[in-house]
């Protein structure tokens, strides 16, 4: 404050990123960073957030010109009303000023690491629709949406700039390596030669696109699975820790009968007797029956 400068973090914010570290034994980075995503994410209640109501406080915010840069000042504006609204359906879960300090903090250091205090109408869109709950092809046809020029076509700059801001995300955890690094060029290459080449791309062409889980966006389906697995009970007991039932994820050997393994065994790389690390494994979000 005496130095009126803001390239602090909120004591919370601070306390949230040190929890973080503990997922580092999480072997594969997309999943240690889709779990990464996750507790920050619920951290900012945005698990609470339907894409819907995103959208509608963008509009009710004017917040059309994606080029525009917005002040900080209109940033917690809107954020406001976002969290406002959230109170309203969820009590006892949302403290309204601490989630948008905690929000502002957030968008700022992921779009505004250099602090001059304005960040892009289409990074703080982006940013918001990623962490909201919702379908995951809901999600694509959304981000889809904030970048298609009028005719609803894309063509590979638009693509650049949805790409180019969601890999943001993973980057600002220290995880971007995994997803190709901050250079998006080899996904927009790819997207475009799954189309043919042509110069724009349609919602379904992008959405066919994204089932494929490209390299720098696989984070965010593997997000909602990994929201998906939390309440999932699965009648089968860990060969490893013998916990039962298994919650979470859980891993079926494809090589072994009757092979269970739990989310903490598999991802910290945990075998039993004879069964081996690159033996083929079948992973189950929702509970199957027997």
């Amino acid at each position: 404050h005496e130095t009126q400068t803001t390239c602090w973090d909120h004591p919370k914010m601070t306390d949230l990123f040190q929890s973080l570290a503990d997922l580092n034994n999480v072997r594969f980075s997309a999943y240690r960073t889709a779990i990464k995503i996750r507790r920050l994410q619920k951290a900012l209640c945005l698990d609470l957030l339907d894409l819907n109501t995103t959208s509608e406080v963008f509009k009710q915010h004017k917040l059309s010109q994606n080029d525009q840069l917005i002040g900080v000042q209109d940033v917690i504006s809107c954020l406001t009303t976002i969290y406002s609204g959230l109170e309203e359906k969820h009590k006892d879960m949302v403290n309204v000023p601490l989630c948008v300090d905690m929000c502002l903090n957030w968008l700022l250091n992921v779009y505004d690491s250099g602090r001059t205090g304005k960040i892009r109408v289409q990074s703080l869109k982006i940013g918001l629709m990623s962490l909201s709950k919702g379908l995951l092809e809901e999600k694509y046809r959304y981000l889809f949406k904030e970048v298609a020029g009028p005719t609803e076509m894309c063509d590979q700059r638009q693509l650049g700039l949805l790409l180019h801001d969601a890999i943001q995300i993973p980057r600002q955890l220290g995880e971007v390596a995994a997803f190709g690094g901050s250079n998006i060029e080899p996904s927009v290459r790819s997207c475009f030669q799954q189309n043919h080449n042509k110069p724009e791309i349609t919602v379904k062409q992008f959405i066919d696109w994204m089932r494929l889980e490209p390299q720098s966006m696989v984070w965010l389906p593997v997000l909602h699975r990994v929201a998906a697995a939390e309440t999932a009970k699965h009648q089968a007991k860990c060969n490893i820790c013998k916990e039962c039932p298994i919650v979470g994820f859980r891993y079926r050997s494809l090589k072994h009968f009757n092979y269970d393994v739990c989310q903490s065994c598999f991802f910290s790389g945990r075998t039993a007797k004879g069964h081996k690390l690159h033996y083929p494994m079948v992973e189950y979000c929702i509970p199957v029956s027997t």
